[in-house]
């Protein structure tokens, strides 16, 4: 049948759920400070799983995060988060330590989130800003994994930030946009996704992620276009609204999906690949029981995980 590259699954809901603590305004990042050796043990689950691609957990590592003072965009309620700058390269290297765990099961896809905020394109720098803020992430990362991933892309101008910083290392680039959960075919910016396709024609793939499921096949579609290799890995969030979009909220405030079970999430999977897919795997609320459920799925019916 076909070569199925299996993506692991989400990795800082994941760390919440097994550490006991709630969101924090650091994100998956604290639990590299507080629990050293749990990011590890979420990779070998998910490569046990059967996932071919271990994502290591520097989505959020940004200096923007990293930032301290209540003005902080990520401080809500008006807490303060401790100024936290000068960990930065100490924390990409620490989260890349954990994902050497599964180095001779997985390729490592190094991680690297969007600056600003996520789904918020309305946040993110403008590009003679941007671009050299990625390419320092990308640049601590590329020297110690198998490809970079640029995930939950949210506009036209985020998407060329990242492929120009990408690129400026000699490691393959995937671009990964977050797409309207009512209109697949649009960006959380209310861009065409077609638009991206074009700038994902000069990428090494193009996915969609952290997003609903019923999303993916027509950002599939709209991602076609690009020539490139396709992949989706959706969120099991409810719903992220335009009122979210609009401010006043962060991941903390979204809600599991009841209705998104391994079985369920894997069927939706399946109409991925029909779509083109051939990287598939899951984002936010979805975990190592949702990756081997699509294992299952894809052995039966006959295609190969590479």
């Amino acid at each position: 049948m076909t070569a199925i590259t299996l993506l692991d699954g989400g990795m800082g809901q994941e760390l919440i759920q097994r550490s006991g603590q709630p969101a924090s305004p650091l994100w998956s990042t604290q639990v590299v400070i507080d629990r050293p050796g749990l990011v590890a043990e979420v990779h070998r689950d998910y490569a046990d799983a059967g996932a071919t691609v271990a994502t290591t957990n520097t989505y959020a590592i940004h200096r923007d995060r990293l930032r301290g003072g209540a003005g902080n965009h990520y401080a809500a309620d008006g807490a303060t988060i401790p100024d936290m700058q000068d960990q930065f390269n100490a924390l990409h290297h620490a989260a890349l330590a954990e994902a050497d765990a599964v180095r001779d099961r997985c390729r490592l896809a190094g991680s690297i989130g969007p600056l600003g905020a996520s789904y918020r394109a309305d946040l993110h720098p403008d590009l003679d800003t941007a671009i050299p803020l990625y390419a320092e992430v990308a640049g601590l990362l590329a020297p110690r994994v198998d490809l970079l991933i640029f995930e939950t892309i949210a506009s036209l101008d985020a998407a060329r930030a990242c492929l120009t910083a990408g690129r400026q290392t000699d490691k393959p680039v995937w671009l990964a946009f977050t797409v309207d959960d009512e209109d697949g075919t649009r960006l959380r910016s209310g861009e065409p996704l077609a638009e991206a396709a074009r700038i994902a024609s000069e990428a090494d793939a193009a996915l969609a992620n952290c997003s609903a499921p019923e999303a993916m096949p027509a950002a599939l579609g709209a991602l076609s276009g690009s020539g490139v290799p396709l992949g989706a890995y959706a969120n099991a969030f409810t719903m992220i609204t335009k009122a979210f979009l609009d401010g006043g909220s962060t991941a903390a405030s979204l809600q599991a999906r009841r209705d998104m079970s391994p079985a369920i999430y894997a069927e939706h999977a399946m109409t991925w690949i029909d779509a083109g897919a051939t990287i598939v795997g899951g984002c936010c609320e979805t975990g190592p029981a949702h990756i081997a459920e699509i294992a299952r799925r894809l052995r039966a019916a006959g295609h190969e995980i590479t």
